[in-house]
């Protein structure tokens, strides 16, 4: 059985019998992603320190710690984009630890970025387009409009509606939109992968509070479309969206659970959240 998608009103954390059926789900079921042992080094400094980390079909499962703590590290290295020391990567139980970056995105994998990504002077329909169209197999190098190809558009269009893309912006250049329509671009692109795990880079980084709020509102949306690492420093919209969380302190996860479990351990509070969640109203129960 999967995780239960349902959302949950303000992120409050489950309890009783719903705590309880969440885990049996964990402990039954099948990983999307599992990584075992990672270690990544850069000279003196390891990064990533023996790093075992598990996401479940459907959760979104966030990863929270202080800056330097490895997390960015840990999203290339599960992205492919930088290459392991030791460890092993499993998606949807096929090993991947070796593969290159494009071919964990054709396996599954599709990642968004600290720092927006799009094609900027195309427009918004060009840059939907050319995602469906290379995950569809038709590639980017032979890329040209196909106005008879109704399928292509078809779902271009259809995933601009996911991920409540106003159709008024589909002809604007992609650096013409406001930052937090970028972001829902970018969340469409990597959705055109068709991916059972999504990796989220700090994706409210650089936004107001209603922009935080409507890209919280877009990812709950989506929850079960994908199995989601999310790494980010909002503690609002992690505490709201996780279904359960991990804390990377210095290379290592040293505590994993539910955002109960996670808001009153003891280590997590001297490790990195410390006071601010004793004045955060999420420290309510």
């Amino acid at each position: 059985m999967s995780p239960d998608r349902r959302p949950r009103d303000g992120g409050a954390a489950l309890s009783g019998e719903g705590v309880a059926q969440r885990q049996e789900d964990y402990a039954s079921g099948a990983p999307a992603l599992h990584a075992q042992g990672l270690v990544k080094r850069f000279g003196a400094l390891v990064a990533t320190d023996n790093l075992t980390l598990t996401l479940m079909p459907g959760e979104i499962h966030a990863v929270i710690g202080p800056n330097g703590a490895g997390k960015s590290t840990l999203i290339h290295l599960l992205a492919g984009t930088l290459p392991a020391d030791a460890g092993a990567l499993m998606l949807d139980g096929a090993d991947i630890t070796r593969m290159a970056a494009h071919r964990r995105v054709a396996a599954g994998l599709s990642r968004s970025y600290q720092i927006t990504n799009v094609f900027k002077r195309f427009s918004v329909l060009e840059n939907l387009l050319l995602a469906v169209q290379a995950h569809d197999g038709g590639g980017l190098g032979f890329w040209r409009p196909r106005a008879a190809d109704h399928d292509l558009y078809d779902a271009a269009h259809a995933l601009a509606h996911e991920c409540g893309i106003d159709p008024d912006h589909l002809k604007r250049a992609a650096d013409t939109l406001p930052h937090g329509e970028q972001r829902k671009l970018e969340f469409a692109l990597a959705l055109a992968a068709r991916p059972s795990v999504l990796l989220l880079d700090e994706p409210m980084a650089g936004m107001g509070p209603d922009e935080t709020a409507r890209l919280t509102d877009l990812i709950e949306s989506m929850r079960g479309r994908a199995a989601m690492l999310l790494v980010e420093h909002d503690m609002e919209a992690v505490f709201r969206l996780a279904d359960r969380i991990s804390v990377l302190v210095y290379g290592r996860i040293i505590a994993t659970g539910t955002p109960d479990q996670v808001r009153n351990d003891a280590a997590v509070r001297q490790a990195y959240l410390g006071d601010e969640m004793d004045v955060s109203p999420l420290a309510a129960t």
